[in-house]
């Protein structure tokens, strides 16, 4: 008992951030560091390979408009897990698509970014841990999150097994179907390097090692959850999630 109330009063301590402008700083975090690892030439993230293929193999349709239809299955898919109708990820969709339509802004810009082996190698490292924060960030937002990081999270949940094994076994079998897709309709792959699969297979642990860092350092409330929530209740939650995650 002691131990608790000692763990809700330093939980209290903490400064409470608002959960729109996290989610909101994760949106344009990770779209950044999505366009920005795809042009470091050692491969697109996993989360994204899947519409990348696609755009490959159907270019008359962008990136973006690819990604939020690979964010509606994604959902829907989670609605049949459920089985039910879950209004947040409604609004998880909804946030997709900002999300989306960034990637196609961002890719009108970012050639302009000096190029070369060595800031190729410099925007990798940058890509990799700007989505690693970005979902970590947007996993504790207290808001419904784009598609592409709430399918792991919630799976976790409705598995029940550790967050940073869903997430890897889901970023594996998007590089899979992305292998599969351009080897089968470009002659060759596409889109995949070995930064691609390093991503893949240790994103999932660093993702959980800076999520353990933001919550000792900060609480997160929004309009959902009200500001006691971040300071109290929600910050249960946000360890419930921790506690799938790891």
């Amino acid at each position: 008992m002691n131990l608790q109330s000692s763990e809700v009063k330093s939980e209290e301590s903490l400064p409470v951030w608002r959960g729109e402008f996290a989610l909101a700083a994760a949106v344009l975090i990770n779209s950044f560091g999505v366009v920005l690892m795809l042009y470091s030439g050692a491969g697109i993230s996993a989360i994204s390979s899947v519409p990348f293929a696609f755009s490959e193999v159907f270019p008359q349709v962008s990136l973006g408009t690819w990604t939020y239809l690979f964010q509606g299955i994604l959902v829907l898919s989670l609605m049949v897990l459920r089985k039910k109708l879950v209004l947040s990820y409604l609004f998880s969709f909804a946030a997709g698509f900002v999300f989306s339509e960034l990637l196609d802004v961002h890719e009108l810009w970012i050639s302009v970014l000096p190029d070369g082996i060595g800031w190729r190698i410099f925007y990798f490292l940058v890509s990799y841990l700007l989505i690693s924060f970005g979902i970590a960030l947007s996993n504790r937002c207290c808001l419904p999150i784009i598609p592409t990081d709430l399918f792991p999270r919630e799976l976790a949940q409705i598995t029940g097994f550790p967050y940073s094994r869903i997430k890897i076994a889901f970023d594996v079998i998007c590089l899979a179907v992305t292998a599969g897709m351009t080897a089968a309709f470009r002659g060759h792959l596409e889109g995949l390097g070995i930064g691609t699969i390093m991503a893949a297979f240790t994103m999932g642990k660093v993702i959980g090692l800076m999520g353990k860092w933001m919550d000792k350092k900060v609480c997160f409330c929004s309009f959902m959850t009200g500001r006691d929530a971040g300071t109290g209740g929600e910050r249960m939650l946000s360890h419930e999630i921790s506690s799938v995650r790891h």
